[in-house]
């Protein structure tokens, strides 16, 4: 236990988003996504849904700031058009975290491939389906330097 570091947050994934440099992406899915299969890197948060999970990765790791999109869903049946409660949840802990940065959906196929390449995977026991997003780390800015 740390203080000031949420619980969940154990050795193994404090470890790798500390690792993550500007422009790593690491991905949150649920309890039925093939994690096993196709991280590069996986970290098990057996026991935890999705939110908690989400909240207290963005409680300490940026969001990039320097390119349009950084925060990638899943969509209902691989159509980016269509959503799900849990993606609107999602998008408010995102809200509450990297305000101003906007959750884009991805067909399933592009989804997929983006997280194949994703420097870790962070399997929850999340129950519900389409729960998975992506986060594209930004940098901590020096106290004297202002964000572009």
């Amino acid at each position: 236990m740390l203080i000031g570091i949420p619980a969940l947050l154990g050795p193994e994934l404090l470890a790798t988003l500390r690792a993550m440099g500007h422009g790593d992406e690491i991905a949150v899915v649920d309890g039925n996504y093939p994690a096993q299969e196709q991280a590069r890197r996986l970290i098990r948060t057996d026991g935890h849904a999705l939110m908690p999970v989400l909240d207290a990765i963005l409680t300490l790791l940026p969001v990039d700031d320097v390119v349009p999109e950084a925060l990638f869903r899943a969509s209902v049946k691989g159509d980016p058009s269509l959503a799900d409660p849990v993606h609107r949840e999602m998008e408010a802990i995102c809200a509450k975290r990297a305000p101003g940065r906007k959750v884009v959906a991805l067909a399933g196929a592009d989804f997929y491939a983006r997280v194949k390449s994703a420097h870790a995977i962070v399997a929850t026991s999340e129950p519900r389906l389409y729960a998975n997003i992506i986060i594209r780390k930004g940098v901590i800015y020096p106290p004297e330097t202002e964000k572009p």
